[in-house]
């Protein structure tokens, strides 16, 4: 039998020979392609982020290497989509797993809605208070995941809003 990446090279990936021959696995695969819509989303989030820090006066730039955002050469970022999962009762659940390898400043989290296409809202963690790589979220939290819960990114924006030392006086 051909590997799983021929059929892949042939016909896009083995869901879409196994549809051709009229195939219906058991499992529900509808993930992969939720997965592939927000793999193309997240640049686009990544562009109006940074679009919005600048337009509020921070100097960003992005790392190539790695996607983080440095603002102002003082702090950086690291932006990550949690995709809607639906559970078997009707509960909304999101299931996040952090790169603690790039050692962030600030992540921000961003919470799909139920049909995955566009925001429900934002978490903003600090390093200090990651504790590991992976976290599970459910519709309400409780305070101490939820303290980090905005509905916009305005206070990420007004972070990075210069104010000059007279005004602060």
């Amino acid at each position: 039998m051909p590997s799983s990446g021929a059929y892949s090279a042939r016909f896009g990936s083995l869901l879409r020979a196994y549809h051709l021959v009229g195939f219906r696995p058991d499992r529900d695969y509808r993930y992969i392609t939720i997965n592939r819509q927000l793999r193309r989303l997240h640049p686009e989030i990544i562009r109006q982020i940074i679009t919005e820090l600048r337009t509020n006066g921070g100097d960003v730039w992005q790392a190539p290497q790695d996607d983080r955002i440095i603002v102002n050469d003082e702090f950086s970022l690291s932006v990550t989509i949690a995709r809607c999962v639906e559970t078997p009762t009707g509960l909304l659940r999101w299931k996040m797993h952090f790169d603690t390898s790039l050692i962030p400043d600030i992540t921000v989290v961003v919470r799909m809605n139920a049909t995955n296409r566009t925001p429900l809202d934002y978490y903003l963690f600090p390093r200090i208070d990651m504790m590991s790589g992976k976290l599970r979220l459910s519709e309400d939290n409780g305070l101490a995941l939820d303290a980090y819960r905005f509905d916009n990114l305005e206070l990420l924006y007004d972070i990075v809003t210069p104010i000059s030392i007279a005004e602060v006086a």
